[in-house]
């Protein structure tokens, strides 16, 4: 585990920099006079990105190795932050943020890879844990800095910049030996779609929701009035707010039906949508901090309650598959949300975010009530345990199948 440290700490740097970037970016845009259509856009396109650096990220490591695949893309990640900084314009943000996209899932493979080959059966599972805190740490914590940093001049595209060079001296210095790249997971969506339509769904609309909520959510909290220290504090709130109830909701869907807790998780996360939608403008800032934190703590999870519920209906063999696919579809949803979020907002103003966010989660309570309907539930003796679930890369399915065998 101590050989891992020098990953641990890259990785913090690295999701603390993307983190803050997200937010930054949105604020950035929306200061440069960019509609709420073009940073959809700018979104999307970093998710298409993301989206397409998850299919060759394994042959890169293939060919170079993680060390060299880490260090090509991060300093590749780091230039395109730059380049946002001196080119402020629509067209040549979106270009930018889809090799951004393509860098980071890159990163990731690298460091999940390597994670991967180093870590025993036994310990795989205690590797996952303490990277997804340390993800879920650093994306939270680096909100704050927007705040100290400001969102206008130089300073903070170029604090970004100097993270992500920052995230490659761990790395590069390590004595530790990269290992071998182990198996790739084959990315065959339509197979889990056969296992599980309600989980094959849920994961593409956390998707398209959460997506959204990262791209469009500053634009909302500005348009309430709460200025850029609160805008960083709502959108802590809401990241934060997916580790609440991971752990209690994954407990209550072990024991009952899980899509039960589903319906559970996704009706409350529209009804917190519905409330923050309705708030107005300078109303009770508070108000809007709880309401996003419930809406992390139920719509975060479903990504993990969708797995499990799909790995009770796999058969031995497909639980990896089935764990590559539901990110897949993940992030086919994550590229189309923050244009549909943003569409809504251009058309109807900011709060029409969460009025989308609620729709979706609505439809996916619909879904839900039909599925029970129609197939009978996997009894509880039958059932797999839960677990959180990362949206990293595929490599995360090979880990959590290697450490289950």
């Amino acid at each position: 585990m101590l050989s891992l440290f020098p990953l641990y700490v890259s990785t913090f740097i690295l999701s603390a920099g993307n983190g803050l970037l997200i937010t930054l970016i949105t604020v950035r845009a929306s200061r440069e006079g960019f509609s709420p259509t073009l940073i959809g856009l700018i979104g999307t396109s970093y998710f298409l990105g993301f989206l397409c650096g998850t299919l060759v990220a394994t042959q890169l490591i293939r060919m170079v190795g993680q060390i060299r695949v880490f260090a090509a893309l991060a300093a590749i990640a780091a230039a395109g932050t730059l380049v946002l900084l001196l080119q402020i314009e629509p067209v040549t943000w979106i270009c930018v943020r889809f090799v951004m996209g393509f860098c980071f899932a890159g990163l990731f493979t690298a460091i999940e890879s390597w994670m991967n080959g180093a870590a025993s059966n036994e310990a795989r599972g205690r590797v996952l844990s303490i990277y997804s805190l340390v993800d879920l740490l650093a994306a939270t914590g680096s909100q704050l800095l927007l705040p100290v940093l400001g969102a206008d001049g130089f300073v903070s595209l170029v604090v970004v910049a100097m993270l992500l060079s920052l995230s490659l001296v761990p790395i590069a210095i390590t004595p530790a030996t990269a290992p071998p790249e182990g198996r790739s997971v084959s990315l065959r969506f339509w197979q889990v779609w056969r296992i599980s339509p309600l989980a094959f769904v849920g994961c593409f609309a956390v998707g398209l929701t959460n997506s959204a909520f990262r791209t469009v959510g500053p634009l909302y909290a500005n348009d309430i009035g709460l200025g850029i220290s609160g805008m960083a504090f709502f959108m802590s709130c809401g990241i934060a707010g997916g580790a609440i109830l991971q752990m209690p909701l994954g407990w209550l869907s072990d024991r009952t039906d899980r899509r039960t807790t589903m319906l559970i998780a996704t009706g409350c996360a529209s009804i917190a949508g519905i409330v923050l939608t309705l708030l107005p403008t300078g109303g009770n800032p508070y108000v809007a901090y709880v309401g996003v934190l419930v809406f992390g703590a139920f719509a975060m999870p479903l990504y993990s309650l969708s797995a499990a519920h799909a790995n009770d209906f796999a058969k031995p063999g497909e639980y990896a598959l089935v764990s590559a696919g539901l990110l897949f579809t993940y992030a086919v949803g994550a590229t189309a949300g923050p244009t549909l979020g943003s569409l809504a907002v251009d058309r109807f103003g900011p709060p029409a975010l969460f009025t989308y966010i609620a729709i979706v989660h609505g439809s996916l309570v619909a879904l839900a009530l039909i599925r029970m309907a129609a197939r009978p539930s996997v009894p509880k003796a039958e059932r797999g345990k839960y677990k959180p679930e990362l949206r990293t890369s595929p490599t995360t399915a090979g880990m959590r199948a290697d450490a289950e065998a």
